[in-house]
């Protein structure tokens, strides 16, 4: 019977390998269609001498002759995405370096992102991190790339942990933790974040970005007469570090960045493998005093940050205005 079990799941497992090669490969050349039937309408409306009103007229015209040959599919809302996904990406190699394993719905989400650099950064997390289209488009919403981009802006050294890996390209602020749904409160307490983080744990290292794995909760460190708690415990396999995170529902205070600057120190000497690099500590805050961070600590230390977290997912406007005010105000500080 064992061995009748054995068979059947060598079995299964060759075709679930198969049917997602046929998936992968049938994905693959209807990208392809679309970007080749994209740069055909473009070739085509260029020949024309008001190209707004003929490129209107030719797509519409298209669709009803594409959906009367093959049925649906063929709409003019998708031919147009056809034509704006060649001009998103003109060079053909381009396309291939960058679309490889995104489905038509991954890339029609990030059509709409104007940046190229955004572009090219949404592409290549969705991929790397097997990103769902709804959290793509979370993502995108969030501004997860911006959210970098502001934390990188801000006055740290961003040494390389690791070749080419910057410990800046792992740090946001701010989070978004509307997942957690926490109720709208004047005072939450920390206990209550953090139960919530961990019910909501698998979303939590989405926010939290590439290469974060669980550790620990309340992980005590202790000395000779002290025990301490650490409110959560990551280890990045990229930066090849563990990651301590401190819990603050107010406030960040002087006396929270002393704390977080001690458990750093304590669990490099106390946890911190021969082949791991410097742990990364983040207090995790519910608003801060930008210029009790400029002469803090936190200014010149490379391995401390404090981010802010939001328990509601902003518009992509409000959240770009938040981002652009905190990047100003550090920019007049320095």
């Amino acid at each position: 019977m064992g061995e009748l079990t054995t068979f059947y799941a060598d079995i299964r497992r060759i075709l679930e390998q198969a049917r997602g090669k046929a998936r992968s490969a049938v994905n693959a050349a209807m990208v392809e269609a679309y970007w080749q039937i994209g740069k055909r309408i473009v070739e085509e409306e260029q020949q024309g001498n008001t190209k707004a009103q003929y490129g209107k007229r030719l797509i519409e015209d298209l669709s009803k002759a594409l959906t009367a040959d093959f049925g649906k599919g063929f709409s003019y809302a998708n031919l147009y995405n056809c034509r704006q996904f060649f001009l998103k990406f003109p060079d053909q190699q381009i396309l291939y370096t960058l679309c490889r394993e995104l489905s038509w719905s991954h890339l029609r989400l990030i059509m709409r992102v104007e940046s190229r650099e955004a572009l090219e950064y949404y592409c290549n997390e969705a991929r790397a991190e097997n990103w769902t289209v709804r959290q793509l488009e979370r993502n995108i919403k969030s501004q997860s790339y911006q959210r970098l981009l502001s934390t990188q802006g801000k006055a740290k050294g961003g040494q390389p942990s690791d070749g080419d890996i910057n410990t800046l390209d792992f740090i946001r602020d701010p989070y978004v933790l509307e997942f957690l749904q926490l109720p709208e409160r004047e005072k939450d307490r920390e206990s209550d974040l953090e139960q919530a983080i961990i019910n909501e744990l698998q979303k939590f290292l989405l926010e939290m970005g590439r290469g974060f794995s669980f550790v620990a909760r309340q992980m005590r460190i202790s000395t000779e007469t002290s025990h301490f708690y650490i409110d959560l415990v990551f280890y990045n396999y990229l930066l090849k570090c563990f990651v301590i995170i401190d819990l603050k529902t107010g406030k960040l205070t002087h006396q929270d960045i002393g704390q977080m600057d001690m458990y750093v120190r304590m669990f490099d000497d106390l946890q911190r493998g021969d082949d791991d690099n410097p742990t990364i500590g983040i207090i995790l805050c519910d608003s801060k005093d930008e210029t009790l961070v400029k002469y803090s600590v936190l200014k010149e230390n490379e391995q401390l940050f404090a981010s802010k977290y939001q328990k509601l997912l902003p518009s992509e406007a409000e959240l770009a205005a938040e981002i652009e005010r905190e990047k100003r105000l550090i920019e007049g500080m320095e």
